[in-house]
């Protein structure tokens, strides 16, 4: 990079209040394609920035869609993200993510997401349509990313002693074939070469051998980006003959989702950001769900911060943990994925050997592997999660 396209980087980031300042340094004057970068973000961080239109009546839509446009088409995607809710945050645009027109050319994004489903209940009856659409980009995006590998997961724990001689790719006993194999090595090829596969049994599990899996989902106002993945993570288990699957949302009051989990968006649209939190009261409703505890999983998903009773939530989840549940705390990730949680709780709990941790959600189906395993003492290495655990 040469010292003139450093110069004009540089005046691109300062923004247009410094033009003169560099024209006096000679600077060469800013290409088409930099002027309207310029343009675009002199919208959301020029002092005197911002939407409204030449007659001074309000804010414009059209122009708010061609700027949505322009950012789409000059900017990576990751930056666009960051300006569409520096957008959000510095000109209030908050009532107009809700003009169908505007959502169809905003680039899907967890944290715009978050806000309009904190904001649905405010949706005017023209654009429900299209907030549903932006929010089926995210979940399906997420779904993607997530759907295959928790299958494999799950299927790997739960089948992990009954193989199938049907061959399956996503079933493949990874382990079993490279110590029934390591015979055939071959030193010219560096490399196994097997001479028989093994692939986990794909038939449905017996009623008496299927897992609960129990989503205890806080829904305060710190928790919308958990309440996507979450859902999301639900509707995906609750498709899984070998589990049954429960989702239950709290603040000071208890919702059961489960019958939601057929579509992610609906369950979605089930939760209620905002309000206070009753943790001990969310726990006690989801221990009726309890029929074997050993094979029974239970993650509560929230920061922590308790407005109920917070010797009763120790209490029971320590009950939950001694009968043989296995119990996971997940904390509330906030902005940039840094953890957000009341650090008292979580040290509480983690003194009672249950994995507190925030945990990046990639990284679930190897959670759900280990816990239907046994083995969640391997969270506490810190190796894999968002940010270190208690209890390592």
């Amino acid at each position: 990079m040469d010292k003139c396209e450093q110069m004009q980087r540089w005046r691109l980031i300062l923004g247009q209040d410094s033009s003169k300042r560099f024209s006096d340094m000679n600077m060469p004057a800013l290409s088409e394609e930099q002027l309207l970068m310029d343009n675009a973000l002199a919208s959301i961080y020029n002092k005197n920035g911002g939407f409204s239109d030449s007659g001074g009546k309000g804010p414009s839509n059209p122009q708010i869609s061609r700027w949505l446009g322009d950012v789409r088409t000059l900017f990576d995607k990751d930056l666009v993200k960051i300006i569409q809710n520096d957008a959000m945050t510095r000109c209030g645009l908050k009532q107009l993510i809700f003009e169908p027109e505007i959502l169809e050319n905003t680039e899907p994004d967890i944290s715009l997401a978050t806000a309009i489903l904190t904001l649905k209940d405010m949706i005017p009856k023209r654009s429900k349509d299209s907030v549903r659409a932006f929010i089926r980009k995210i979940v399906d995006d997420i779904n993607k990313l997530l759907e295959q590998d928790i299958r494999r997961a799950v299927t790997a724990a739960v089948n992990k002693r009954q193989h199938s001689p049907i061959p399956s790719a996503s079933a493949l006993d990874y382990k079993m074939t490279i110590r029934r194999n390591l015979k055939h090595y071959s030193p010219k090829l560096k490399t196994i070469v097997p001479e028989h596969f093994y692939f986990f049994e794909r038939t449905s599990v017996s009623a008496a051998n299927k897992w609960t899996v129990i989503l205890d989902v806080d829904q305060s106002g710190s928790m919308g980006e958990s309440v996507i993945y979450s859902s999301v993570i639900s509707c995906i288990l609750a498709s899984m003959s070998a589990l049954k699957t429960h989702i239950v949302a709290f603040d000071t009051e208890v919702v059961d989702l489960t019958d939601k989990c057929e579509d992610p968006v609906d369950l979605l649209y089930g939760f209620q950001l905002g309000g206070g939190t009753d943790i001990n009261k969310s726990v006690a409703y989801c221990q009726q769900f309890i029929e074997n505890p050993r094979k029974t999983l239970f993650f509560l998903v929230s920061d922590l911060c308790e407005g109920g009773n917070r010797a009763g939530l120790i209490r029971r989840m320590e009950e939950m943990k001694a009968s043989g549940v296995t119990v996971i705390s997940l904390l509330a990730l906030a902005d940039g994925g840094k953890p957000y949680y009341d650090e008292s709780t979580a040290k509480k709990l983690a003194s009672l050997d249950i994995p507190c941790f925030a945990c990046n959600p990639q990284k679930l189906p190897q959670l759900l592997n280990l816990a239907l395993n046994g083995q969640t003492d391997a969270v506490y290495s810190g190796q894999w999660t968002h940010y270190p655990p208690y209890g390592g």
